[in-house]
């Protein structure tokens, strides 16, 4: 979160996508902890295997798990590198360079999960309350 502050201020005419992410990742986790906690689950990791399939795949595949989230702070790093330089030049091209451009596509895949969080969070917790309000009408 810190290191898209420095971003921020590294590169302001990108400012507006900086803090973007960094709400889109609060906003996301909060609302999976939040139902994960009203559904009485034990860890926030602990899915439902028969719910989304590209969050059974996230949470349950080490491999997956380890390049997003890898991915995703190799390119917020490479973004900080290359504001002091474009690293070595492999192939005609900065080395930071070439790793934030393979990352991209990463950073932007775990966003994605991020809001399929947020919507998977959002179905639970209207589940919930939707089952709280018709036990409530039955008493």
């Amino acid at each position: 979160m810190c290191l898209l502050v420095v971003l921020s201020y590294f590169y302001p005419r990108y400012m507006f996508w900086f803090q973007l992410s960094m709400t889109i990742d609060i906003v996301c986790h909060w609302m999976h902890l939040h139902s994960s906690t009203m559904k009485g689950s034990s860890s926030h990791k602990a899915i439902d295997l028969s719910g989304n399939p590209v969050l059974r795949l996230y949470y349950t595949s080490r491999p997956v798990l380890f390049v997003m989230c890898a991915g995703n702070e190799l390119f917020y790093a490479m973004l900080y590198l290359l504001h002091f330089t474009s690293g070595p030049t492999i192939l005609f091209i900065g080395l930071w360079k070439l790793i934030c451009i393979l990352c991209a596509p990463i950073s932007l895949a775990k966003t994605a999960i991020s809001l399929i969080h947020l919507y998977a969070a959002s179905e639970n917790i209207v589940a919930i309350d939707v089952a709280e309000r018709r036990a409530a009408k039955a008493e």
